[in-house]
């Protein structure tokens, strides 16, 4: 198994994807390799400081980085040799298994599609994330950011790979489908919401459980939440903002402690034909370390050839 890492892309590349990659790789068997995608001396500089062995990692030269204020499409045109573009190179020629960047979201989203492309019969490939249930446990919520404007026949789809995603990966038997709206009763709301309740409730693949509203995001109503990438972004940054808050306010409770992003190490892109995951612009070591170990995780639970074979 090869799990490549961009080790520039981030607030805090690449010390913090350095040391996030030793932490992984503690957790890592011998057969499971991370492959650090950056400027290689830099790199074996930070392993040798922490005190380990540059030789339990696999590297690959990229001098070039991609900043998060560049343009995505013209930047992965124009850096070949970013560690975004060299990643994405590899993962398309199978030399990784899977890739992982807290670098810019839009170049990692053009990436995804230029390179490895999207799943045939997917319409649009969509970014997924946890949401933490009040009981235990979390909930999966997409789109959280690649599809700003959908279609009611995007919907449905996006359900379908929230539910193989929580079956397959994390482990939920028959994940139950809500649609987020702003109220329960099918003729609630706006032309998009009206559009896809009768897709999803007539699509027999997805557990499909009705509308869900704000406030039963965090409850256990449904496992797979569906939106809009402009809805889930918004709810996306207002959960993150929890966890923030209480800290700021001086209390800590361990429902809201699960709202701490470190925890989740990244968002994946589900639709696309290899495992590629988002990381947290100032990800931390910890949300690094968690980022990889996502990645194992996706690669072992063999989701893309089960999204495949549900989208033949």
């Amino acid at each position: 198994m090869k799990i490549g890492l961009d080790i520039l892309g981030g607030d805090f590349a690449p010390e913090a994807t350095v040391k996030g990659a030793i932490l992984a790789s503690k957790q890592l068997s011998e057969d499971q390799k991370i492959v650090l995608i950056g400027d290689q001396a830099i790199a074996k500089r930070y392993i040798e400081q922490a005190g380990e062995n540059p030789a339990f990692f696999d590297y690959v030269h990229a001098p070039d980085s991609i900043g998060m204020g560049e343009h995505p499409t013209k930047a992965i045109a124009q850096k070949p040799d970013s560690s975004i573009s060299r990643g994405f190179q590899l993962l398309k020629e199978g030399k990784i298994d899977s890739f992982a960047s807290a670098g810019n979201t839009g170049a990692m989203l053009v990436g995804s599609v230029l390179s490895v492309k999207t799943i045939p019969g997917v319409m649009r490939p969509a970014i997924a994330t946890n949401v933490p249930k009040i009981k235990s446990g979390f909930g999966i919520l997409l789109d959280v950011g690649a599809n700003a404007d959908c279609k009611p026949e995007m919907l449905p789809q996006f359900g379908l790979l929230g539910s193989l995603f929580a079956e397959h990966v994390y482990g939920i038997t028959n994940p139950t489908v809500g649609l987020v709206n702003i109220g329960e009763e099918e003729e609630k709301g706006n032309a998009l919401t009206l559009a896809a309740y009768p897709l999803m409730r007539e699509n027999g693949r997805i557990n499909f459980i009705g509308n869900i509203e704000g406030r039963e995001l965090f409850d256990e109503k449904a496992d797979v939440m569906v939106c809009d990438g402009f809805v889930g972004n918004v709810v996306l940054k207002l959960a993150e903002s929890f966890y923030v808050l209480t800290r700021k306010k001086g209390f800590q409770d361990p429902f809201f402690d699960r709202f701490n992003y470190e925890q989740y190490g990244g968002s994946p892109i589900l639709g696309v034909n290899a495992p590629v995951i988002i990381g947290h612009g100032i990800s931390s070591p910890e949300a690094i370390k968690n980022m990889v170990l996502l990645s194992k995780t996706m690669i072992e639970s063999d989701i893309i050839e089960k999204i495949k074979r549900a989208f033949n």
